[in-house]
């Protein structure tokens, strides 16, 4: 049996945001050997642990219909990080959320993507202002939901972990 996953593509001028595929496995391994995985929950030390991120990602489309996207440079086809909306249970609210990949840093392309998922989320899922859950000692996912025009709400706590929610501002819908 085989469950289809309406996953929508959203393109910008150098990216293409689309559903996670298992031939994303070894992009999604190599960072969760990184240190700079510790700020999404890593890292992981087996390629199955990875594989039931790459899982629940999928699940998380399945469940609430939304999720999170694999970032592509359109330019090479290169998976770049991620990026989308995400609700796990006994949060507050729907999180716009991004991590990227090595190398992929000083480019414009998390603040590309995020601005694309938060435009999309708004238009599509009726989510127009989501909060962002960031450890205040991750500077750059600070400065990057600040250049987003996200502010500063109040503490909080995700996963047993205190952090700062922002909350990004309100994308208009027309009627």
């Amino acid at each position: 049996m085989s469950l289809s996953l309406n996953i929508p593509t959203v393109e910008t001028d150098r990216l293409i945001l689309r559903g996670f595929r298992e031939s994303d496995l070894d992009a999604v391994y190599a960072f969760n050997q990184t240190e700079r995985s510790h700020w999404v929950g890593g890292p992981k030390e087996t390629r199955h642990e990875c594989w039931r991120v790459i899982i629940g990602i999928l699940g998380h489309w399945a469940v609430r219909g939304y999720g999170f996207w694999m970032i592509e440079e359109k330019a090479t086809g290169t998976q770049a990080g991620g990026v989308g909306i995400i609700h796990h249970e006994g949060w507050d609210e729907p999180e716009i959320g991004w991590h990227l990949y090595e190398g992929f840093e000083g480019k414009g392309i998390a603040y590309e993507a995020a601005l694309a998922a938060r435009t999309y989320a708004a238009h599509n899922f009726a989510i127009p202002a989501p909060i962002s859950y960031i450890d205040p000692k991750n500077t750059r996912s600070v400065a990057l939901a600040k250049r987003l025009g996200a502010t500063f709400e109040r503490d909080g706590e995700v996963m047993g972990h205190a952090c700062h929610v922002y909350r990004h501002p309100v994308t208009e819908v027309a009627a």
